[in-house]
């Protein structure tokens, strides 16, 4: 195995070029596992660690631009505020040391269906930028994801940074693992409120063979909320719009059975997870100071009340 360390972005691409199965190395806490354990031996292995701008970010008017090497501590340290669903996915993330080294570039870059960020990105609305010597190009989260650990990535490309949208609304991240800590997600559900539009993003991780979006609960959820009149008094969402949403979340799952939990379980945990998350949701659009009435708690099916 070789171990190729290019002291710039240019050089990495070029190197990327020259050896297009060469694995890219920044925190290693996907990567190593694998080869720890004998499930991958590469023939090259491009470590990115000394190229600065992967570890830098930028916030914008609309979006941020944040580095593929920026670790999971820095956006819960820093972008909070901005991306409040990647930050609280970025908390789920292993331990410290983990957290610390471990990065949304490195989670794309492996593809796992059970990625932590992925189900933030989705409902955050994102494009991964990745460039090779041949030019950049801008990829909708949404189609980055080809299989189960497999992305839109060419052989030569690299991931640069990733552009997010700043978050308008408030937003969620739940998870459920077999322990509370240190753990691959048996399931994973984000979702963020978007007023300006006045739509609801849904995401679904570790419940199909990769991450994606509720579209349907989407739209049933969306639509609802306009019907009901929710976004202009903050009233409660209907207990039974709550419990449809989460149906809706749960339909449009293809898990599998695997050691960590079965496809009867992922199916039904995503839908507690929609009418929780939709709950919380609520009550931080509603703490925002939307609508009117006295805030008060949410009910067992997940509806956030107010008078």
């Amino acid at each position: 195995m070789e171990f190729l360390r290019p002291a710039g972005w240019e050089e990495a691409l070029a190197a990327k070029a020259e050896h297009p199965t060469a694995v890219p190395i920044a925190g290693g806490t996907d990567v190593m596992v694998e080869i720890n354990f004998d499930q991958r031996r590469p023939g090259h292995l491009l470590d990115l660690n000394r190229i600065t701008e992967l570890h830098e970010w930028e916030v914008g008017a609309e979006d941020v631009l944040l580095g593929a090497c920026v670790p999971y501590t820095r956006i819960i340290e820093r972008l909070g505020t901005e991306l409040p669903g990647l930050a609280l996915a970025s908390r789920t993330v292993g331990s410290p040391q983990i957290r610390n080294r471990g990065s949304v570039g490195g989670n794309l870059g492996a593809a796992s269906p059970a990625g932590d960020c992925h189900p933030a990105l989705l409902t955050a609305g994102a494009e991964v930028e990745a460039e090779s010597v041949r030019g950049t190009r801008r990829i909708p989260v949404e189609d980055f994801f080809t299989g189960v650990k497999r992305n839109a990535l060419a052989p030569d490309e690299l991931i640069k940074r990733v552009h997010i949208r700043k978050a308008t609304g408030p937003q969620q991240f739940s998870k459920v693992g077999t322990r509370n800590a240190m753990v691959i997600a048996v399931c994973g559900f984000g979702i963020a409120l978007h007023p300006g539009t006045r739509t609801v993003k849904a995401a679904v991780g570790s419940a199909a063979p990769t991450p994606f979006r509720a579209t349907a609960a989407e739209d049933f959820l969306t639509a609802a909320l306009a019907e009901e009149g929710c976004w202009d008094s903050g009233g409660a969402v209907p207990p039974s719009v709550a419990r449809r949403f989460a149906e809706l979340c749960s339909a449009a799952c293809n898990p599998i059975d695997d050691v960590r939990g079965t496809a009867a379980y992922r199916r039904h945990a995503v839908g507690v997870m929609a009418r929780r998350t939709l709950g919380w949701v609520w009550d931080g659009y509603r703490a925002a100071g939307t609508g009117t009435g006295p805030r008060t708690a949410r009910t067992d099916e997940g509806g956030a009340q107010c008078a």
